[in-house]
């Protein structure tokens, strides 16, 4: 069973918040594909332990919650949860720093490319 909850204001305790400026790079990753959505994954890895992960997805898998923002949907697996909790997405197109943006309250530590972190 896939659950979807639409979080296009996000309330404080959600599980993630994606900022307009991350679900527009989102829409132009996927317009020329058949995947449905962005999954919002955690791996093991990085200079800090662990690394965040966002993929194109062709659906949601079974048991994943399905997030509805700025009319993009991203998945994600219910045991990523306790990594990810109250992050906050963003986009940034600059020179020096541009991509994806990770601001997650839960991260203890990371290191200087910003994608991975410790808890």
């Amino acid at each position: 069973m896939v659950e979807t909850v639409s979080q296009n204001q996000s309330p404080v305790g959600a599980i993630v918040d994606i900022t307009e400026a991350a679900a527009n790079k989102a829409k132009d990753v996927l317009k020329d594909s058949a995947n449905q959505g962005i999954r919002i994954a955690v791996v093991g890895g990085g200079c800090a332990g662990l690394q965040y992960d966002l993929q194109p997805a062709e659906a949601a898998a079974d048991g994943d919650l399905v997030l509805e923002f700025f009319g993009v949907s991203f998945f994600i697996n219910p045991m990523v949860v306790p990594y990810i909790k109250g992050t906050v997405i963003d986009y940034s197109n600059s020179l020096m720093d541009g991509g994806f943006k990770f601001i997650n309250p839960n991260a203890t530590s990371s290191c200087g490319c910003g994608t991975s972190f410790g808890i």
